[in-house]
């Protein structure tokens, strides 16, 4: 979903876990009081009850942890927020021409097992060339960059430094592995909508913290999807940087307005 003009002053509804999951990803350190928790799921109409079960249920699938008077992140939301930081940064070395190769192990695979490793292959940033054979251009620098969850490793077969054999058009091809031009649309919407509601929060207007919460939660959330391939194969005017630079600026003044909220709530402000 991204903003429209409705939304921003709309915006729309969240789970208990949603809005508990989205406050603790955006601070730091990661920990908040009970109390700051339920307020945050006030600001979007979830009852103290409801965020209350919601964190129990948290805890059960061991996404928080206890932590004196409040929670602390845990477990796979640990790896999410790693996640959502070097999707911030964005970072990619200069590009060679070559490919990195995934080889999935033939044999025979639970349906459970096969959406696992697609998941899996898209946070990698991976593109499926066929049945089998996954891949992208060789510009995320270590392996550490590549993200590469356990599913994605053994039995199958990872090749770095891949070279075509053959003269092909580079943006052609990731045209054809990649939705780019949707994504550039949406990221183009996103910034729109960032643009429409920072002037509130530069102001501190407290009421503007709802929608703007949805907004940089889209933001992030569409940024985790940018492939960050390599100039060469971009489109025109490719905007995953313009989007990045847009979120940062907002999240700044994001911070300032609910480090002022937060106050008013719990007498102290943790970092954004």
């Amino acid at each position: 979903m991204t903003p429209t003009r409705d939304t921003l002053e709309r915006p729309r509804p969240l789970t208990a876990r949603s809005v508990l999951a989205s406050t603790l990803l955006g601070v730091t350190p990661p920990r908040l009081s009970t109390r700051v928790l339920v307020r945050s799921g006030e600001l979007f109409g979830v009852g103290e009850s409801a965020t209350r079960t919601a964190l129990s249920r948290m805890v059960a699938a061991g996404e928080v942890a206890p932590d004196g008077d409040g929670y602390r992140l845990a477990g796979p939301l640990v790896d999410r927020r790693a996640r959502q930081d070097r999707s911030r940064r964005g970072g990619t070395v200069a590009w060679k021409g070559a490919w990195v190769l995934v080889i999935v192990e033939s044999g025979r695979r639970s349906p459970v097992d096969r959406a696992a490793f697609r998941t899996a292959a898209g946070r990698a940033r991976l593109a499926e060339l066929r049945d089998g054979v996954w891949c992208r251009p060789d510009n995320l620098g270590d392996s550490r960059s590549l993200e590469v969850d356990p599913v994605l490793t053994a039995p199958h077969r990872w090749f770095r430094g891949a070279m075509p054999v053959w003269e092909e058009d580079g943006r052609e091809l990731a045209a054809r592995l990649w939705d780019l031009d949707g994504w550039a649309a949406t990221a183009s919407e996103l910034i729109t909508g960032l643009d429409g509601l920072a002037p509130r929060l530069v102001a501190e207007d407290l009421d503007a913290l709802p929608a703007a919460f949805v907004a940089s939660a889209d933001a992030l959330r569409h940024l985790g999807g940018d492939p960050l391939l390599p100039a060469e194969l971009c489109p025109a005017d490719w905007p995953g940087a313009e989007l990045r630079a847009a979120h940062r600026s907002f999240d700044g003044a994001f911070g300032v307005t609910w480090r002022r909220w937060h106050r008013g709530v719990d007498g102290a402000a943790p970092g954004r």
